[in-house]
């Protein structure tokens, strides 16, 4: 029995090394594998809301609570905790991964179809729109930078790039008297 089981296999990896070597046709291109369609999914107040806004939070809460001295309870269970800082990522890693976050939501605020709350479309093809977006992800890569050296002192810093950057789009876009003027 224990012969037969292992003759199976070695008899699969026999066939498989003498299988001829897959080389595409000449003149003829290899299948390109199927595009991804990018779908937005919510508006850009609930992505806002729900990414953006708990994530910068992380990112200014490290200018007055230490992460390095976030002390795990015993007894709670540091995958069901509600504060970032306080999970099982929790830390200076909290941060980091917030600033990631806020790095890569700005690919999020690019995708084509996304509305404003108010109905109109986000204004992606706004030189203003890209210039905001491309200042939020920068701001995201130095609060990282500056997260991964563990100094608190430094997060004022990146508090500030990220407050910078979040004001400017919204003096533009967001300060307005009346919800329907947003995005316009």
């Amino acid at each position: 029995m224990r012969t037969t089981v292992l003759a199976v296999p070695v008899m699969l990896v026999g066939l498989v090394r003498n299988l001829p070597a897959q080389t595409p046709s000449k003149g003829v291109d290899p299948p390109k594998p199927a595009a991804v369609t990018m779908q937005v999914q919510t508006d850009l107040n609930r992505l806002m809301r729900g990414v953006l806004y708990p994530a910068s939070n992380v990112v200014f809460s490290a200018q007055t609570d230490n992460p390095g001295d976030v002390k795990f309870v015993p007894g709670k269970d540091p995958s069901l905790a509600t504060d970032p800082l306080e999970s099982t990522f929790g830390g200076w890693q909290a941060v980091e991964n917030a600033a990631l976050a806020l790095t890569e939501s700005a690919n999020l605020l690019l995708i084509p179809g996304r509305k404003c709350a108010n109905g109109l479309p986000v204004p992606i093809d706004n030189p203003d729109w890209s210039r905001f977006v491309q200042e939020l992800r920068d701001a995201g890569i130095k609060a990282y930078q500056l997260a991964q050296s563990k100094d608190q002192d430094k997060m004022v810093e990146a508090a500030d790039i990220l407050s910078a950057a979040c004001a400017g789009c919204h003096r533009k876009w967001r300060e307005k008297p009346r919800l329907a003027d947003r995005c316009k």
